[in-house]
């Protein structure tokens, strides 16, 4: 991405799909290894299943960006049967339906089209926001996206939001999922979801 980017077309989502990609090659194992300790040790192969889905989806016949992430949301969905990557796909259609028709995405509504996709994911999963899930990191980035105009400072502003939202709820309990079963015991372990979060987020921004 150029620093002086503004908007984000079918091109710029096309190519952040391939870095997320990329990336799940070394995170695969890492994800698994976190989410051993609070639930199935499945998280990083579930995500590499499901982004490699996505990466296979060929979007240059999408007539924009709306449809381009809602094919990917529907390759999202038959890749998965786990409850994150059901919401990642619950996501991707809520942006993709309310930007549907527009040739390009501005950057500064990335903050209102985050919320959204926080918004469906929280009436789709039923988690509250300050359960220490994925949410949590979606609300700390929506907020840190306000006011910012182009591609590289979202880029930038959201890993630095996702990896300060991980921070801040490492030492607080999971409240909901598998994880929640293990109460107390989950403080001081970065939910997996979260995790996986910061760590795209960061191979994004490059």
């Amino acid at each position: 991405m150029s620093g002086n980017d503004t908007t984000i077309t079918v091109s710029t989502i096309a190519a952040t799909v391939q870095t997320a990609h990329a990336a799940m090659a070394s995170l695969e194992q890492s994800l698994n290894a976190a989410d051993a300790q609070l639930g199935d040790g499945d998280t990083g192969g579930m995500l590499a299943r499901v982004i490699g889905k996505m990466a296979e989806e060929n979007l240059s016949s999408a007539a924009d960006p709306g449809a381009a992430l809602m094919q990917l949301a529907r390759a999202a969905t038959l890749a998965t049967g786990s409850s994150l990557g059901t919401l990642l796909a619950t996501g991707l259609l809520a942006i993709g339906k309310r930007i549907k028709g527009q040739a390009e995405i501005e950057a500064r509504m990335l903050a209102t089209l985050v919320a959204e996709a926080r918004d469906a994911m929280m009436a789709r999963g039923g988690a509250s926001l300050g359960d220490k899930t994925v949410l949590d990191s979606l609300d700390a980035i929506a907020v840190a996206l306000e006011g910012k105009t182009t591609t590289a400072s979202a880029a930038s502003t959201t890993a630095d939001a996702a990896l300060q939202a991980l921070d801040r709820f490492r030492e607080k309990p999971n409240r909901i999922g598998r994880a929640r079963m293990f109460g107390d015991k989950t403080i001081g372990h970065d939910d997996p979801g979260m995790l996986a979060v910061a760590e795209l987020a960061k191979s994004i921004r490059g």
